[in-house]
């Protein structure tokens, strides 16, 4: 069974490993990761939020509910023009249990590749929303976090309202 892992957890600020080869074990622990994030009405989710520091992530179209399964992927290009969304993250709880959220800038559209879970080479521009998600799950898969974005202050308040992994 899958553990979310929680901000303060030390394995999400790992750098992952790329995915050699696509293992029954990598394509249980996606179908899984899909249930987690459904379960917590997420649309994404990274292999180090469970615990794996491998690069793969699962994400969701919220238009049309299309999952993707990203394994190694790989942002190519990123627009000039950028724009503000609210963003929040499964691995980043209030005290009440939920997502935190703060409006984060980034680029507006990215183009992105990566192998699906059948092996296949598959390349997309995303734009809006779906740019949103894979760049925040990317970030993942280097350590990043959402939080990591906001300005110091900012980020400070954030915090006060997160409620932190206790060793």
């Amino acid at each position: 069974m899958l553990q979310m892992k929680l901000c303060g957890d030390l394995v999400l600020r790992e750098k992952c490993e790329p995915v050699s080869d696509i293992t029954a074990d990598i394509l249980n622990t996606m179908d899984e990761m899909v249930k987690m994030m459904s379960a917590q009405n997420g649309v994404g989710l990274a292999a180090p939020q469970v615990g794996i520091t491998k690069r793969f992530l699962i994400m969701m179209d919220p238009d049309t509910n299309v999952v993707y399964r990203m394994i190694n992927p790989n942002i190519t290009y990123k627009s000039d023009k950028t724009c503000v969304m609210e963003e929040g993250c499964l691995s980043v709880l209030g005290p009440d249990g939920l997502p935190v959220y703060a409006n984060v800038t980034r680029p507006e559209s990215v183009e992105v590749e990566w192998t699906d879970e059948t092996g296949k080479q598959l390349k997309a521009k995303m734009s809006g929303t779906m740019a949103r998600i894979v760049q925040h799950e990317t970030d993942h898969l280097d350590g990043i976090l959402f939080i990591d974005y906001l300005s110091g202050i900012k980020r400070e308040m954030l915090m006060r309202k997160v409620n932190r992994k206790h060793s």
